[in-house]
């Protein structure tokens, strides 16, 4: 499961700067939006892996994440479970302050990132701890429960 609770990441993103002057990925023109992350996620699925993708978001929601949500059903197509938990369903929730994936019941993959939502040192963090895995499995598995399902979330 991947956790993402940022409101901005990489404004120097030039799929985001595009997205920013017009541009829109057309759901039909599949060659147009497919890239090898999607080979990554189709792959995996395809083998019964359940990838999870989950947004915590303020809203409204911020440019930055406007731009995810309306790529986000590059994501669904490729097998990805999305959800969205708007911070105002989360209210009780213990959540990690990083971003980050779990991937298994040991492996934790943390990611570093600036105020302005830049990378920085050490990027990601790589831990193979089942107790870490479990406790970041938890906080994750009660937010996903009130998530919304990328199909029914309309974004404010």
């Amino acid at each position: 499961m991947h956790l993402e609770m940022r409101d901005s990441y990489m404004r120097d993103d030039p799929e985001f700067i595009r997205w920013q002057q017009g541009h829109r990925y057309d759901p039909d023109d599949r060659a147009s939006w497919w890239r090898s992350w999607l080979d990554v996620v189709a792959e995996t699925t395809g083998r019964g892996v359940v990838m999870r993708r989950l947004r915590v978001v303020s809203e409204p929601l911020s440019d930055y994440v406007r731009y995810e949500y309306d790529g986000a059903f590059t994501n669904v197509a490729a097998g990805e479970d999305v959800r969205w938990l708007p911070r105002s369903r989360a209210r009780g929730l213990l959540l990690p302050a990083l971003d980050g994936w779990v991937m298994d019941e040991e492996t934790v993959i943390l990611h570093h990132f600036s105020g302005e939502g830049q990378w920085t040192g050490p990027r990601m963090e790589v831990h193979h701890d089942s107790a870490l895995a479990t406790q970041y499995a938890t906080a994750y598995e009660a937010a996903w429960e009130r998530a919304v399902p990328h199909a029914e979330y309309r974004p404010v």
